[in-house]
């Protein structure tokens, strides 16, 4: 489980770095690139929720090696990709298995740990986790300056197969098999109702800057919004009927957690979008390589993991919702100083902007760590499996939206050679982003749901987001 979930987490980051090679080596452009990294969290998370789904009718093993097989044949596929359109296709299906594979993974060490046992199990899950997410961009920039066999970048893929091949022979000799409920309901038409709007929305975005702003985009955008308003109606409809939905229509009734999903995607957004941006920074305005522009995200890293483990050890459990706010808050300081240590770059090196990195990191940490509790305990104990697998899916799309908005800003002023500029406009949108975030966060319950509380016994998947999100 470790090894497969790390290979998905990694794969969320790690072409970060890659940019300038798949530029040189299929022409790759602007939008090609952020279609690149963001088509895989956009297939990732319109799909996850269905995935859980599958994973309840015909079981979870079946699920995973399916997932598994089918991500490690998509990591081949992109590696040998002959031009960039073929990539982001085979991006595309890679979100699209990691999808089937992630929802997995938490609920059969459910199945098969209980008590002080599956205790002690999450408490490695967490941190080996959070050091996938970590080590992505580094391992993703190592790999391509060591160039080994000349493949450069399609090593960031082709890692994936002997891994996934491995894992999926011991896979199926050590996870026990259990049958699935065929009695669940998969709601195929609401699945391929919030798979469309995703696109549509993240489609617009992405193309809208390259293409001036046209009408078709403002249109997508727009029908965009009416797919999600039909995928709510579909799941009311398909609950008055007695079916299950993919989604527990009450949830979208409580006012803390939409708000929350808002909140949630704004401040991935911002996220995602600002590391990517850091990332474009170090390689094209810097000339950074590769592995040098890796190493430059390990500020950012190492603040995350300082702000989590202060959030989550005992800030967090001692002034309660406060850390939603305190988070933030550190944010838009550690921006702040990056700006200035922008302006004063003049011989660049990674260290002149690393405090600003590396106090954004502690901020975001903060805030990460703590959130998805917080959002958890505006719902009912019967609604945390559903709950947990919206805020992925909401997670993952609020990411991909941020690749197609901070790095549109990006571009826009890369393109005439002003890279400080292009990155003082992602600063000033993240700003926009978490002030957005830090009013919403006043709508969140003021305790977060103890990890410990009985509710969480109620359903498989219950621990699988806040774990992940604890990353």
């Amino acid at each position: 489980m470790l090894v497969a979930e790390i290979m998905d987490l990694l794969d969320a980051s790690i072409v970060n770095v890659a940019g300038p090679d798949l530029e040189r080596s299929l022409g790759a452009s602007p939008v090609g690139l952020q279609w690149v990294i963001g088509g895989y969290a956009l297939t990732l998370g319109a799909g996850l929720i269905l995935g859980g789904r599958l994973g309840d009718r015909y079981g979870r093993r079946r699920m995973f090696l399916i997932g598994l097989s089918a991500f490690t044949t998509a990591s081949l596929l992109c590696a040998i990709a002959p031009n960039i359109e073929s990539l982001i296709a085979f991006r595309l299906v890679q979100g699209a298995a990691g999808a089937m594979l992630l929802p997995q993974g938490l609920g059969l060490l459910r199945e098969n740990f209980s008590g002080a046992e599956l205790t002690k199990v999450f408490g490695v899950f967490g941190p080996v986790l959070g050091l996938g997410g970590i080590v992505g961009p580094v391992l993703g920039g190592a790999l391509i300056e060591g160039d080994w066999f000349g493949l450069g970048w399609r090593l960031v893929f082709l890692v994936n197969v002997p891994i996934g091949v491995v894992a999926l022979i011991v896979a199926a000799r050590v996870v026990p098999r259990k049958s699935g409920d065929r009695s669940v309901s998969v709601d195929g038409v609401g699945a391929a109702l919030v798979a469309v709007a995703c696109a549509l929305l993240v489609l617009a975005l992405n193309q809208g800057q390259d293409a001036g702003w046209p009408l078709w985009t403002w249109l997508s955008m727009a029908a965009s919004v009416v797919g999600f308003a039909l995928f709510a109606r579909r799941q009311r409809s398909t609950a008055a009927l007695g079916r299950e939905p993919l989604v527990t229509p009450a949830l979208l009734r409580k006012p803390a957690f939409t708000a929350g999903l808002g909140g949630i995607a704004l401040f991935f957004a911002g996220l995602i979008g600002s590391q990517l941006v850091l990332t474009l920074y170090l390689q094209i305005g810097q000339r950074f390589t590769a592995g040098e522009a890796g190493l430059g995200n390990l500020p950012l890293a190492v603040g995350t993991a300082i702000g989590g483990a202060v959030s989550g050890a005992f800030l967090a459990d001692k002034v309660g919702r406060k850390v939603l706010q305190i988070g933030p808050l550190v944010q838009l300081g550690g921006a702040a100083l990056l700006w200035f240590e922008l302006d004063d770059a003049g011989s660049f090196s990674a260290w002149d902007i690393a405090p600003g990195v590396a106090v954004s990191g502690i901020g975001a940490g903060m805030v990460i760590a703590a959130l998805f509790s917080f959002m958890l305990a505006a719902v009912d104990d019967d609604e945390i499996g559903s709950a947990s697998g919206v805020l992925s899916a909401v997670q993952s799309i609020g990411g991909s939206v941020g690749v197609a908005v901070f790095g549109s800003l990006f571009f826009a002023r890369a393109e005439n050679g002003d890279f400080v500029g292009g990155f003082h406009h992602a600063l000033i949108a993240q700003a926009v982003v978490l002030a957005a975030f830090l009013a919403i966060t006043f709508l969140l319950p003021e305790k977060a749901r103890p990890e410990g509380e009985p509710a969480a016994e109620a359903e498989p998947e219950t621990p699988e987001t806040p774990k992940r999100a604890g990353v």
